[in-house]
């Protein structure tokens, strides 16, 4: 069965550097939602609990309560309680939301700053807080978060200067509402990197921390080292003539005579079919006509071949991203540390 390693060394390096960037491993909140990116939820989290890390971030409750040993304190984007837990922070998404959430709960009021998708609308503040507080929830943390970080300095400046007229109005509510002072942060992995002399209390840091963030420009960023490799045993081999065809659609033609074999890894594994015809191993294996749902042939004869270390490369082949080609990957292989 195809599996995957996870390099504790690449990702302790990456973490070192976030922590300088952060100034901390205390201000890390590790974005751990959709199986770690594609790295496994456990597995990261056991790794992340070794380095030092205190802070994730989930998509809900379900994989919040799967690591929550882990943790001292995790924020859940998208989902309400279904049981109580002290470490559990309730992300508020919408004005309109905030009474589905029970009296008590533990709340970070998230604010739309020019991203448009998810958060209140930057004049609904003092709304939020009547809200809130008529509701009885435990308001702790506001935050927001970054469209064009990585792609647009225009719309990444906008933004904070949105967030910082956020934070004056908020700490005037704060005081008004009599609540204790609250946490703020924005960055996530490509703000962190953009931003000089961070001063929040935390930054979400998601793919910085599994080495493929794509930010050409930050020479800090370049250090940062892939943590998963993907490898795939083979099922069978065969000679082929010259002229003889391999898969479906017979779309690989041979050009002359070769060694051919099928490897236990196709689009039902999280190959993204869109590689098909156009992808290369780091070994230089070249991919053979069209992936398969459970395999996909290779101009190779290894046992076993390594089908890539470095998720950008995939992603490139497939015209897509590396958070795709990562979360595609399918929860039942095996992962291994090593």
């Amino acid at each position: 069965m195809a599996y995957i390693t996870l390099n504790k060394k690449h990702f302790f390096n990456n973490l070192n550097i976030i922590a300088q960037r952060s100034y901390g491993k205390d201000k890390i909140a590790l974005v751990l939602k959709d199986n770690a990116y594609g790295h496994g939820l456990r597995e990261t989290a056991i790794m992340a609990q070794e380095y030092g890390i205190s802070k994730a971030v989930v998509r809900s409750y379900d994989e919040a309560k799967e690591i929550e040993d882990f943790f001292e304190y995790i924020l859940i984007l998208v989902d309400t309680p279904k049981q109580c837990s002290a470490k559990f922070r309730y992300t508020l998404n919408d004005l309109h939301a905030i009474k589905k959430f029970p009296k008590g709960t533990k709340v970070e009021l998230k604010v739309n700053t020019g991203m448009n998708r998810n958060g209140i609308e930057m004049d609904e503040l003092r709304e939020a807080f009547q809200a809130i507080e008529r509701q009885g929830l435990v308001l702790e943390a506001v935050f927001t978060h970054h469209s064009s970080a990585d792609e647009d300095e225009a719309v990444f400046a906008e933004q904070n200067e949105n967030f910082a007229r956020v934070r004056a109005e908020t700490t005037t509510l704060q005081k008004e509402y009599a609540l204790s002072p609250l946490r703020f942060h924005s960055c996530n992995s490509a703000a962190l990197f953009q931003t000089e002399n961070f001063s929040e209390d935390m930054a979400r840091v998601g793919i910085a921390a599994y080495g493929c963030l794509e930010l050409p420009q930050s020479k800090e960023a370049q250090k940062l080292k892939p943590v998963l490799s993907l490898y795939a045993k083979r099922i069978s081999s065969r000679r082929l003539r010259e002229g003889a065809c391999v898969g479906y659609g017979a779309s690989y033609k041979a050009e002359q005579e070769c060694r051919v074999s099928n490897y236990d890894f196709g689009y039902g594994d999280g190959f993204l079919r869109s590689c098909s015809h156009q992808y290369i191993t780091p070994e230089s294996k070249e991919l053979l006509g069209r992936i398969s749902m459970d395999n996909s042939s290779f101009l190779a004869d290894d046992e076993e071949l390594l089908i890539f270390n470095d998720a950008r490369v995939v992603a490139k082949s497939a015209g897509t991203i590396s958070y795709e080609v990562l979360t595609a990957l399918k929860e039942r292989l095996p992962r291994k540390l090593v």
